[in-house]
């Protein structure tokens, strides 16, 4: 129907509505004829938007045209020739492995270039590649044919205040070019918990827990606590430490921040301590009291006491006399540590003691180390030691039946019984650094308690340090 019709069809419908509106208007009361009227008004308005609203378009009267044209589709075949004369670069990554060599290394990355396997070879700090410690990831890029473009690791030496290095070596030309830059690491700190069962590095290696932790374990509490014979069965520990990350990568372990260690019952609680930007601090007790006393409750750090500080049958003399000293049954080479600071005031041989080390730390006390199969490089008389420093090695020198180390405490001169002596220890916080200590405290103490599950939670910080 055209437009045309449409509007002659609209006008006959309306016209005999028109027609009635006179007799409305007629014969009516006032209050009809408004009501009429205003229908017949909104009648038109209707109507009017009826009339100017567009009409439906015809689908009849819409004309379509084809229109067709050819493309031109690009050569499959000049597309992969062209891919294929494009050099192709490929990464690969891998980690080194215990007896790894070089070769082993860089054929599981997919290089095959005697170039680069020779300058790495012969380059002094390429050659580090040679020394990586199992476990480090390296990566590669190679072209399509295995030539070496970039290989880069992360250097690692385990030492807390040494931030890993990354070395780069990379294709140039015909030459190779070796680049050493610090790396940027992401700092996390981590939360776990420990049960003994058997050992203390049985039960850190069973919450995932990095051997160098348990090691500081054994060092923040070894004052309190003798690992070798005081463990318990059922003994439990919390600890938060440090962990270093790189693009994803776990490096290393720094310090512990906090540690808990029930022994028999007894819980040992430490918090690491120190001035902002100082980097130089301590551990303390949840009450602000320092852990660190002036001496270590043991030279070694996993042993066993042969015989103790008492009256006995000499071992070679064959008569009885008072053992001045302690003896700690240990392998050959056990690492001996100075049990406190001090001043280095005889390194040498000494009859019946072998070799021997004494160490005085002040003008009072003083501790002897007998029967060492070496000493340590440092260990000079009038040479200073710090607290848990190595000054020689387990052995068997002197009068002695099998390798061990024969420890002595002496206090004005006079041996007494390491075991059971009374040492002072570092005075504890107060003031400002008291306050801000319980706020750290209150802080690990609340961490604990959501780490062990306990519904009962400790004491805040603030009230345990005021006790």
């Amino acid at each position: 129907m055209s437009l045309k019709d449409k509007i002659i069809n609209l006008r006959s419908s309306i016209k005999p509505f028109f027609k009635q509106i006179p007799a409305l208007f007629t014969d009516s009361s006032r209050k009809t004829r408004i009501v009429s009227a205003s229908a017949v008004v909104l009648t038109l308005i209707a109507f009017g938007a009826a009339g100017v609203a567009p009409l439906p378009t015809d689908p009849d009267e819409v004309s379509v045209r084809a229109i067709s044209a050819e493309l031109e589709l690009p050569s499959l075949s000049e597309q992969i020739a062209k891919l294929e004369a494009q050099q192709q670069l490929y990464v690969a990554e891998d980690k080194m492995r215990a007896g790894d060599t070089l070769a082993a290394l860089l054929t599981r990355l997919g290089v095959d270039d005697d170039e680069a396997s020779n300058f790495i070879k012969s380059d002094s700090r390429a050659r580090a590649m040679l020394r990586l410690k199992a476990g480090t990831s390296v990566q590669a890029q190679t072209s399509n044919d295995g030539v070496l473009q970039m290989l880069r690791a992360t250097l690692v030496d385990g030492r807390d205040d040494n931030t890993p290095t990354n070395l780069l070596i990379q294709r140039d030309g015909d030459k190779f070019t070796v680049t050493e830059e610090t790396a940027a690491l992401e700092r996390r700190v981590e939360m776990h918990t420990g049960v003994i069962r058997s050992s203390l590095f049985a039960a850190t290696d069973a919450a995932d827990i990095p051997d160098s932790v348990a090691s500081q374990i054994v060092a923040m509490f070894g004052t309190n606590i003798n690992f070798a014979s005081d463990l318990k069965r059922g003994d439990h520990f919390n600890v938060a430490y440090e962990t270093f990350w790189q693009n994803g990568q776990f490096l290393r372990a720094g310090r512990i921040l906090a540690g808990e260690f029930v022994n028999g019952g007894k819980p040992f609680q430490a918090v690491w301590f120190d001035e902002p930007g100082s980097g130089q601090g301590g551990y303390y007790g949840f009450d602000g009291k320092s852990l660190k006393k002036a001496f270590l409750k043991s030279p070694l750090t996993f042993t066993r006491i042969s015989s103790g500080f008492s009256m006995r049958v000499h071992p070679i003399l064959g008569k009885w006399k008072k053992h001045t000293g302690v003896d700690f049954a240990a392998a050959a080479g056990t690492p001996i540590h100075a049990t406190a600071d001090g001043v280095i005031d005889f390194a040498g041989v000494e009859s019946g003691y072998g070799n021997v080390v004494i160490i005085k730390h002040d003008s009072k006390y003083s501790t002897v180390y007998a029967h060492m199969s070496r000493f340590a490089p440092t260990s000079r008389k009038g040479g200073k030691v710090s607290q848990g420093d190595v000054i020689g090695y387990v052995g068997m020198t002197g009068w002695a039946t099998g390798p061990h180390l024969h420890y002595e405490f002496r206090v004005a001169n006079e041996p007494r019984d390491p075991m059971s002596v009374v040492v002072p220890t570092a005075s504890p916080l107060a003031g400002a650094e008291l306050e801000r200590f319980k706020t750290v405290a209150a802080d690990i103490t609340h961490r604990f308690t959501l780490l062990s599950g306990s519904e009962a939670a400790p004491l805040p910080a603030a009230k345990l340090a005021s006790k």
